[in-house]
């Protein structure tokens, strides 16, 4: 792996640097959990934590949401809320409900979602990224609300790695 920002011109130049930064937060988070079993990924330390998958599948969600919003112009539906919404809230309901899914269920999650990310970051440009929207009643611009997508995923790889430490002091 390269640590650098470049752009392979498949995106104008700054939604290319975004995407690199996304990337690399992604890898790290990746490393982070490689190898980890079903057991490990419902591991929850305590009883306000979350366990390891129910934070990959948040990952996820929170970017899933965010494509919602912004690339359809919509709230999500009902159905999605089914599939995302513990994912999206965690606290008690992500702990009931997020188990028992192996690594490559929350993989396959991460990877969707980014496909559909990347894909829709190449038919907008620099311009898109800085127009002005609202996020949850605060002036904000695309450029920010995608920042944080990675930001809050490096947040979450950051428990990530506590929680597989406190697995390793429990062996």
């Amino acid at each position: 792996m390269a640590y650098k920002i470049e752009n392979d011109n498949s995106y104008t130049s700054q939604m290319a640097n975004l995407v690199a930064m996304m990337d690399y937060a992604r890898s790290t988070t990746l490393e982070a959990v490689e190898g980890l079993t079903m057991e490990e990924l419902d591991y929850i330390p305590h009883e306000e934590a979350n366990s390891i998958g129910s934070l990959l599948f948040h990952i996820a969600a929170i970017e899933k949401g965010f494509q919602i919003e912004l690339f359809d112009g919509r709230r999500p539906n009902q159905e999605e809320m089914v599939e995302w919404g513990a994912a999206y809230s965690l606290g008690n309901q992500g702990r009931s409900e997020i188990r028992g899914h192996s690594l490559d269920f929350y993989l396959d999650k991460l990877t969707e979602v980014r496909a559909r990310t990347l894909e829709e970051f190449k038919v907008r440009n620099d311009e898109w990224l800085y127009e002005d929207c609202l996020w949850d009643g605060h002036k904000s611009n695309h450029y920010f609300i995608w920042f944080h997508v990675f930001e809050d995923e490096i947040n979450h790889r950051g428990q990530i790695r506590m929680t597989r430490k406190m697995l390793r002091a429990k062996v």
